[in-house]
């Protein structure tokens, strides 16, 4: 049986193989020192104020700079544009920057091209997509030819975090000529590689800055050029990487990954990323005060029982694979403040029984899950809520779809995913999700409360102490069930050394050739 399973799985990689030999090949890679690299979503605009997706980010990290620069290993954060920065205030920042710094069209870096991006971002009336990335800049003044001041318009201590992986700066003089249209297919930054070529859809060349500045924490971009690509479908990346006109490509499902980790001219790196994968429960009981559903979810023992009926460690381990884990708070382990000393509800489906008698369901109850992504995932779930009693069907929805349902208060359980924008700060997911605003189906007040004070205090050891209060007692009530982290399916030429991190941002601008 097994042996015939095998080969039955491996017809669709013999097509692709056979798919590969019509495909144009790409004389490139190693020996001519061009990195080919394959993205699914087509980019609209090369503007990152003006686009809100993973590949724009991407792109912003190799042809433009932020001021900061948070190390993906150690997360410190250090000076990139900037020489220095420093805290005057609870709402005021200080940067003197690098001097020297030089955009790709020759032109010096100086507080003129900094103070314009950032009022440009946070000016409300430029209707930029990443708004939520800089509307917490009041505006920022030039002191100098080097020196500038960002002025807060409330305390906001992740300002480091948005600084270092959200808000590149652009040439003032450059921007404001060509506008955003111009810029979108004809950008100038600062970054390790300058963008030479764009067919807007297809294909973006990148290559090597020889100038980019040496004291660089992102270090010294050695790969001398990058032809980006856009190839909707993950069957044609995987042909062309088989093949060799591709060098690397990621977002792999685990099945395919399996199977091109077996052949000899590719690696495959199953990287943990910051995407977690939980369940939302309807814990306010909006459902029940606004539609007059039954909703089991408004009760504790309820909660806590789905917490201790569904296997997570066999999901991560099993569906997901690769450095996938259970986890238990609200949040990812490596964002500042996510405490792990919470209450964990080890998979114990005798104790989920009980818990669901001592809540008045000894034969427990049919109910909904609602998701928009990774069926078996949630089919897993499901077959786990099933042995303990709860009878749920699945219904997968569009995400907007869901979020609007669940804001209205018709999804009394959801299977969810959050990445936080790569963002390493519990702001951007617990702050999200627990604070009154309409994704919260907790409306703890307590919860509540210790989170606003930690968003807008600059007291690391009093923010650290008040988000772990908030994740602890969330975890306690159970207000949602925390499962297990995502992992990113990078699959690249063995010629090819490259290191993926959490926050699932490749940096080509440190791959380097075997």
């Amino acid at each position: 049986m097994k042996k015939n399973y095998i080969r039955f799985l491996s017809i669709p990689l013999f097509m692709l193989i056979c798919l590969s030999c019509f495909l144009p090949q790409a004389f490139a890679g190693k020996k001519d020192d061009t990195l080919n690299i394959a993205f699914s979503k087509e980019l609209e605009t090369l503007d990152r104020y003006f686009n809100t997706a993973r590949e724009g980010i991407v792109i912003s990290r190799h042809a433009y700079d932020n001021l900061l620069y948070r190390d993906p290993v150690t997360y410190e954060y250090k000076g990139l544009l900037a020489k220095s920065f420093k805290w005057n205030s609870d709402t005021e920042m200080e940067i003197v920057l690098r001097q020297g710094v030089k955009f790709h069209n020759g032109q010096e870096l100086t507080a003129d091209d900094v103070a314009y991006t950032l009022n440009f971002a946070a000016n409300p009336d430029n209707k930029v997509k990443t708004q939520r990335y800089s509307d917490w800049i009041d505006h920022v003044e030039k002191t100098g030819t080097y020196t500038v001041k960002i002025m807060l318009k409330k305390p906001f201590p992740a300002a480091f975090e948005f600084l270092s992986g959200a808000n590149p700066i652009y040439p003032k003089a450059y921007y404001s000529k060509v506008g955003v249209n111009g810029f979108g297919v004809a950008p100038i930054g600062t970054g390790p590689y300058k963008i030479t070529e764009v067919i807007p859809g297809k294909k973006v060349v990148m290559e090597k800055n020889n100038d980019y500045f040496k004291d660089s924490p992102k270090g010294q971009p050695t790969i001398g050029k990058i032809i980006w690509r856009t190839l909707p479908e993950i069957n044609t990346q995987m042909a062309e990487l088989m093949t060799g006109s591709l060098d690397w490509i990621y977002l792999v499902p685990p099945d395919q990954a399996e199977k091109l980790a077996k052949m000899s001219n590719l690696t495959v790196t199953p990287a943990e990323t910051m995407r977690i994968g939980y369940l939302q429960f309807d814990a306010v009981n909006r459902s029940g005060k606004e539609h007059g559903m039954d909703n089991p979810y408004a009760k504790l023992g309820v909660r806590q029982a789905i917490n201790h009926a569904i296997n997570r460690d066999s999901i991560a381990k099993n569906l997901i694979g690769g450095q996938s884990r259970s986890i238990y708070s609200a949040c990812f382990p490596s964002q500042f403040g996510c405490e792990q000393d919470v209450a964990q509800y080890e998979y114990n489906p005798v104790k989920a029984k009980q818990l669901l008698a001592e809540a008045g369901y000894p034969n427990g109850f049919e109910t909904t899950l609602y998701g928009y992504r990774n069926r078996s995932f949630a089919e897993a779930m499901i077959g786990d809520l099933a042995a303990v009693g709860i009878k749920a069907k699945l219904m997968i929805m569009k995400y907007s779809a869901l979020r609007e349902k669940a804001r209205a208060g018709k999804a009394q359980m959801q299977f969810l995913t959050w990445g936080s924008y790569s963002i390493n700060d519990v702001s951007a997911i617990t702050s999200h999700f627990f604070e009154f605003e309409a994704d919260d189906l907790a409306m703890d007040p307590k919860v509540k409360d210790w989170l606003l004070e930690a968003d807008t205090s600059i007291d690391t050891p009093k923010r650290k102490e008040l988000y772990s209060k908030a994740l602890k007692r969330i975890a306690d009530q159970a207000y949602w069930a925390p499962m297990f982290t995502y992992v990113s399916n990078n699959c690249y030429s063995k010629d090819l050394n490259f290191t993926p991190y959490p926050d699932a941002v490749p940096r080509f601008f440190q791959a380097t050739w075997k």
